[in-house]
């Protein structure tokens, strides 16, 4: 079953627009006194926010077309609301292509949607390691570590994370 990359994005859109409410409290605080993070959505539009490009040097690795109806079928569940299915398809994905950084990346998403933050803050570092570290997926991973670190109340790697996300975006070679 694969869908065209316009259904794609209005499922996307879909749970943006899920995640618009909720909000998330900043500041430092200590381990018993963690910043209460927003809802999973929320979280979730947090981080896509962060990943959408704008006019820069976008790095995309070649997808494996066995995975494709898995991240299809994902994306829907997702825009459903059925974060723990689009987890459990991305896992049957990430079988077949356990190296691939937005698979990596896709299910740190959902880890802060499940708020395991310490699975997604390993994901994302995965994620970032096997990624191109910079662009989108970098802001992405960035973000992803920014939210985990604030949610278990880590406002050093917090604030580190988000000093490092600025330094994902590269700006495309002038061409004449």
């Amino acid at each position: 079953m694969i869908i065209s990359r316009t259904v794609a994005v209005m499922c996307f859109a879909v749970v943006g627009l899920v995640g618009c409410t909720g909000s998330t409290s900043s500041g430092s605080a200590e381990r018993g006194n963690a910043v209460r993070p927003g809802s999973g959505p929320t979280l979730l539009q947090q981080v896509r926010t962060a990943g959408q490009m704008g006019d820069e040097l976008d790095v995309q690795p070649l997808r494996d077309p066995r995975v494709e109806d898995l991240r299809a079928s994902a994306t829907l569940a997702e825009a459903r609301g059925d974060f723990t299915g689009a987890s459990k398809l991305l896992a049957q994905a990430a079988v077949l292509t356990p190296e691939d950084p937005d698979l990596l990346q896709w299910q740190a998403e959902l880890a802060l949607v499940a708020r395991d933050w310490t699975q997604a803050e390993q994901l994302a570092t995965r994620s970032f390691d096997k990624g191109p570290k910079l662009g989108g997926l970098c802001r992405r991973n960035w973000t992803t570590l920014q939210l985990a670190a604030e949610a278990r109340g880590n406002a050093a790697q917090a604030t580190q994370a988000q000093q490092r996300v600025a330094g994902c975006t590269v700006a495309p070679p002038i061409r004449m």
